[in-house]
């Protein structure tokens, strides 16, 4: 057989093997996303947590399982550039208009790129692209529901809710509709907005995350439109809405980088991505993507908006803000609202933890409940950057103590693996520059972060200030790995107490410390609070400081039971908001 001809039917045969591959994980992805409703009407929540695990390790296994059929096939053209480059023009043309060919796109990618040991892009074996806007192409709309005023804003959130279908009945259907119409009246009120309600549009499908049915929409009047985020809950009594959100900041901090991915059944997730962005015109489509569930997407679209933005960026990569990590090199363009992190070679004794532990624990956290309170770290692999971005000294650090992770190959920068996260300010350098009601507040929602963590079977290890940040919306969140571990492993004690003078005064303990042993009551002695601070961490959030607090939260978590994290205010406290709002 000509040797062009058999070239053109292997990749033929090869695009169609990698299209069914990509088939075959959508379909599964699908069909885990669509247990969803059934999780949530039978309130089974450890059956939601699992099945968020288990989308999330879908793509991997897929790949995984794809390359190595790939290798079988093709033996020693496993590798073969020019059959692969046949492979690629064979597939674009296979999966020309298809949804979201984007999604299609990057598994083929990941599939070359784990074939070949990619440095950087190869846009002869991969797509690339990265000047592509991935909304550009969206010409059709998200699935909705309109629902039109018809003089009666009560009878308009009567309809809208009376759609859904669920077996599970309302615990008080009137009550829920009156709360979320007076939400709207008081946020229109307090926005001095007098016209009234036009219409309501919501995203067919209903949004589910672990314990909570989302919907989602905007709202519509004549010269304004709002965002609509209506939280809904199923008790033992029934439905119920338990919380309704106005405001971009707090829809924004419900689809944040800080919280696990939804699971809502999407035709065209790109046509909600352009809907989600009408509400949140601040979010990036790259955390878009990926709270959506297709996390790949998303690290594709961030890779793309960091591609774009160093074309026409007048900085260089620098040191991050904050003190040194012992672990970590952590550098930023401080143009690009992201910081990048690299392993170092050698992690200090103090840290009791080896670089291969450290990894385990950034893939714990992708796998785990963020509950609002730990940043998702995407992790990259083989990254190429130019070298005269770097600023020298950060360039010096890491060749000289990340150099297993970071090395030059011609005028670039080679990061062999990288973590790239959201940028956030330092607890400890907010607390320097703030006033004091920002500072009260900061304290105050440190403790909250901690408490939110564990309720999710998560000790942050360093609770020193310098290992969490603040988020443009106020909320303090840890972004340090290295130390933190399940609650469920740690051995909570009381410390005991010296029974001489020169028990006291040795600098180790005189007592047996087990790896994992937590004494709670000295958190306090290593956060730098005043009097005041102090008093109220103590007066708020004093169980921390506790064994007690600590066993009681590790055997709810032992005897199974799911301890909820919500990332907004429940109904109950919004109603006093809103009441205390309106009589201003």
């Amino acid at each position: 057989m000509d040797e062009a001809l058999l070239l053109a039917r292997i990749a033929e045969d090869c695009a169609g093997r990698i299209a069914d591959a990509f088939a075959a994980y959508d379909a599964e992805f699908r069909a885990i996303t669509r247990r969803a409703p059934l999780r949530f009407e039978m309130r089974d929540w450890k059956g939601s947590q699992r099945d968020a695990v288990e989308r999330i390790e879908l793509y991997e296994r897929h790949v995984g399982r794809t390359v190595g059929e790939l290798k079988r096939q093709l033996g020693e053209r496993a590798l073969d550039r020019e059959l692969w480059k046949a492979i690629r023009a064979s597939f674009a043309a296979r999966i020309e208009g298809l949804p979201d060919n984007e999604f299609t796109r990057t598994f083929f990618s990941s599939i070359t790129r784990r074939l070949f040991g990619t440095v950087g892009v190869d846009p002869d074996i991969e797509f690339v692209a990265t000047e592509l806007d991935p909304l550009a192409s969206i010409s059709s709309r998200v699935v909705t529901n309109v629902y039109r005023n018809r003089g009666s804003l009560v009878l308009l959130i009567e309809e809208l809710l009376g759609d859904l279908r669920f077996h599970s009945p309302w615990r008080d259907f009137e009550r829920s509709v009156a709360q979320v119409a007076s939400a709207i009246t008081v946020r229109l009120h307090l926005l001095g907005e007098r016209r009234a309600v036009d219409s309501i549009e919501l995203i067919r499908p209903v949004f589910y995350q672990l314990t909570r049915a989302y919907l989602v929409g905007r709202i519509d009047g004549r010269g304004f439109r709002l965002p609509l985020v209506i939280a809904l809950r199923n008790t033992e009594q029934g439905l119920l809405v338990d919380a309704v959100m106005l405001r971009e900041d707090e829809v924004s901090i419900v689809f944040g980088f800080t919280r696990s991915y939804y699971h809502v059944d999407l035709e065209r997730v790109g046509e909600a991505v352009v809907f989600l962005k009408s509400i949140l015109p601040r979010k990036p489509v790259s955390e878009l993507f990926t709270v959506l569930g297709r996390a790949k997407q998303g690290k594709t679209e961030r890779f793309r908006e960091l591609m774009r933005h160093l074309a026409t960026a007048g900085d260089r990569f620098v040191h991050a803000p904050g003190e040194r990590g012992l672990v970590m090199v952590c550098f930023t363009l401080p143009s690009f609202d992201v910081v990048f992190k690299v392993i170092r070679d050698r992690v200090p004794p103090q840290k009791n933890v080896l670089p291969h532990e450290v990894a385990a624990k950034y893939q714990l956290v992708f796998r785990h409940d963020r509950a609002g309170r730990l940043i998702d770290a995407q992790e990259f692999r083989r990254m190429r950057l130019p070298r005269a971005l770097f600023d020298p000294e950060l360039l010096d650090e890491l060749l000289s103590e990340a150099s297993a992770n970071a090395h030059l190959e011609g005028t670039d920068v080679v990061l062999e693996h990288v973590y790239i996260e959201r940028r956030v300010r330092p607890l400890n350098l907010h607390m320097q520059a703030s006033d004091r009601a920002e500072r009260l507040r900061a304290v105050l929602d440190y403790g909250q972060c901690i408490r939110d963590l564990a309720y999710t079977n998560i000790f942050a290890g360093d609770l020193l200030l310098k290992n969490f940040g603040v988020t443009r919306h106020g909320r303090v969140i840890f972004y340090d790995y290295d130390e933190l571990c399940l609650v469920t492993d740690c051995n909570f004690r009381e410390l005991p107490q010296a029974t001489n003078h020169e028990d006291e005064m040795r600098a180790e303990p005189w007592f047996y410390v087990a790896d994992n042993d937590i004494f709670p009551e000295t958190f306090l002695r290593f956060l730098p609070f005043d009097d005041e601070e102090r008093e109220l961490f103590l007066r708020v959030h004093g169980e921390l400081l506790t064994p007690h607090f600590w066993n009681r939260v590790k055997q709810r978590h032992l005897d199974g039971e799911v301890l909820e994290v919500m990332p907004y205010r429940p109904q109950s406290q919004q109603e006093r908001l809103l009441r205390a709002a309106a009589l201003q």
